[in-house]
């Protein structure tokens, strides 16, 4: 469900992010209400938005690019190297880069891309395939949370930046990488509990206590033909699945579900894994769970069901990467249908009927940019950023692909890889060690 538009004034306990679950139970149903203390409902503090799911609150905005791009308001440097994406909370951009004094959390005005405070995590730059951070903060009423791509997570004052606790992912707990582009999790808040993937044969998963980094649990890893040992480079995402608090992840061995109150492993499938990298986060809705990615492999719609005490994931389909694989850049659902970029090393638009499996439109139709496509989701538009920069806005509808125009940002190298950001009717762009804030108010 999606929090409604509330004032900023009167929203302090109903839809604000500390990020509290609160769970009220009847005969039938359980309800699940985010609780944000500090942020307005059309804020974005964490990974692909307030439900993790890609989609944005936005409804005053203008995405259609067709009579010319939107105006550039500013563009500012200094958020260092990386691929990450932001977290924007009353006013705030958060999100993290190499700086020369280290692997950094970063703290900018919304307004004009101003700093506001900048903690170096690490003392170096660290080293591996495709440099930079990857990580987009997970924000609370008063700390931010990151993982660096050399394994720490971290916890932040929010007013300053002044570090509370961090803990280790190799150190502590063995963790480790299915290969060799960095940890790339943004870590899940829930309540009291930070959840992250250090990828440790006997911490695969673990649960953190947010205030004091001490941990409440730990999941053991398992064992599949598919994929590799290690983290993925997904986020974990929530299911209610069978009405069970779960959290999941798709893993360096595939998609695996725990246990949201023990760390006990619930359910795993694995086909969907490859050895090369696993990226995108899992679509949980109702008992189901959709998940895909790329190098070849597909996609797969999983229906969860419960057998006595104990839940299986049985396949419903599996589409074949020819028909379906999300290289990265993330998935959209709406309703029964799923919107994102397909082919690996492509960012093709898309839409499959979930229910069937059936492509919709799309599958081969070369958009205006080229390479993978991060997408993001905002009103009834879908924003699509390819890795060649080029921004496509695409009607959210079954019908047809309606391209509603396109343009390039003032800025562009590399791969652009992050996901946009909408909110206050302005997009927020990151490329590399520069932001660019566009207006897209009606």
């Amino acid at each position: 469900m999606h929090a409604p538009r509330i004032p900023c004034p009167f929203a302090v306990h109903i839809f604000k992010q500390d990020t509290t679950m609160v769970r009220s139970f009847t005969a039938s149903t359980t309800l699940l209400f985010i609780v944000l203390s500090t942020s307005c409902a059309d804020d974005w503090p964490q990974w692909r938005g307030i439900h993790r799911d890609g989609r944005s609150a936005e409804t005053n905005v203008d995405l259609d690019f067709r009579d010319g791009e939107p105006k550039l308001l500013w563009r500012t440097e200094g958020v260092g190297k990386g691929y990450a994406s932001l977290a924007i909370v009353d006013g705030v951009i958060y999100t993290t880069g190499n700086l020369p004094s280290g692997q950094a959390v970063i703290a900018r005005k919304a307004s004009d891309g101003s700093e506001i405070w900048a903690t170096s995590i690490t003392s170096q730059a660290p080293e591996h395939g495709y440099p930079g951070a990857r990580c987009t903060p997970s924000v609370t009423s008063d700390h931010v949370y990151a993982v660096t791509s050399d394994g720490q997570i971290v916890c932040l004052t929010r007013a300053d930046g002044k570090l509370v606790w961090s803990r280790s992912f190799t150190s502590d707990w063995n963790g480790e990488m299915m290969s060799k582009w960095g940890f790339s999790e943004s870590p899940l808040i829930d309540g009291d509990r930070v959840i992250c993937t250090p990828g440790g044969s006997n911490a695969l998963i673990v649960a953190l206590n947010r205030m004091t980094g001490e941990q409440i649990w730990a999941s053991k890893a398992f064992e599949s033909d598919h994929g590799k040992d290690g983290a993925g480079y997904s986020s974990v995402v929530i299911s209610m699945a069978c009405g069970v608090k779960q959290y999941v992840t798709l893993a360096g061995r595939g998609v695996v579900s725990v246990d949201a109150e023990t760390g006990q492993t619930l359910w795993t499938y694995a086909p969907v894994a490859n050895k090369t990298a696993n990226i995108p986060t899992p679509i949980p809705f109702d008992d189901y769970v959709f998940c895909s990615s790329g190098y070849g492999t597909g996609s797969a719609l999983l229906h969860i069901v419960r057998e006595g005490d104990k839940l299986t994931a049985n396949e419903e389909y599996f589409l074949q990467a020819g028909t379906l694989q999300n290289h990265h850049g993330g998935m959209i659902r709406v309703g029964d249908f799923l919107y994102c970029g397909h082919g690996h090393n492509e960012g093709f638009p898309t839409c499959l009927k979930i229910s069937t499996g059936d492509v919709v439109w799309g599958g081969k139709l070369r958009g205006v940019g080229k390479g993978s496509a991060a997408v993001t989701m905002v009103g009834d538009n879908l924003l699509f950023r390819y890795q060649s920069g080029h921004i496509a806005s695409v009607k959210a509808t079954p019908d047809s692909y309606q391209l509603m125009g396109s343009f390039m940002p003032e800025y562009q190298e590399g791969n652009s890889w992050s996901h946009p950001v909408v909110v206050n009717g302005r997009l927020y762009l990151r490329e590399q060690n520069v932001l660019m804030c566009y207006d897209v108010s009606e």
